[in-house]
């Protein structure tokens, strides 16, 4: 018998960066934050067979009842095939109804069940809890300044290097 050829897989370029310019301490603290913040949710996502994914579909079917597939699609930046299945899940377990569109009936649109207002709920508190225990002692103008470092965090688009940077 013949050796097999070892194929090497073809690993992209890393560019060169300096670990000095990095915020390490404010990247370990956004990971940390983010594990605590989503750990009620997912302990109680957890007991009925759910995950982050149904969390986010819950959450903002209930925050916009009547949106359309097309626009949660666009707001959680995923495939139709990934939001099938979960939401597909949501409406047979009775958290979610979808209905045609009322001019065009191709278009569907998505409403939360009682049940599933209660469920976007439940798993909302702990997290306002978690934000209300954060900002306590924290000025307007501080509070002002968390919610912008929060929406600056918000891009679709890559951060690209400084002029100079490579």
């Amino acid at each position: 018998m013949a050796p097999q050829k070892t194929v090497r897989k073809e690993l992209p370029e890393i560019p060169v960066v300096d670990d000095k310019t990095i915020d390490f301490d404010t990247i370990e603290s956004l990971f940390f934050a983010y594990r605590d913040f989503i750990s009620d949710p997912d302990a109680i996502l957890s007991k009925i067979g759910f995950g982050r994914a149904h969390h986010r579909v819950v959450y903002f079917v209930s925050r916009s009842p009547g949106m359309t597939v097309a626009d949660l699609l666009a707001i959680l930046q995923i495939t139709k095939q990934s939001l099938a299945r979960v939401l597909k899940e949501l409406i047979d377990s009775g958290y979610i109804r979808q209905m045609a569109g009322p001019a065009d009936r191709r278009q569907r649109r998505l409403y939360p069940t009682l049940a599933g207002r209660e469920l976007a709920l439940a798993l909302s508190e702990p997290q306002s809890r978690r934000i209300a225990r954060a900002l306590e002692g924290l000025s307007p103008d501080q509070r002002d300044g968390v919610r912008r470092f929060l929406k600056g965090m918000r891009s679709s688009q890559p951060v690209a290097a400084k002029d100079g940077e490579d």
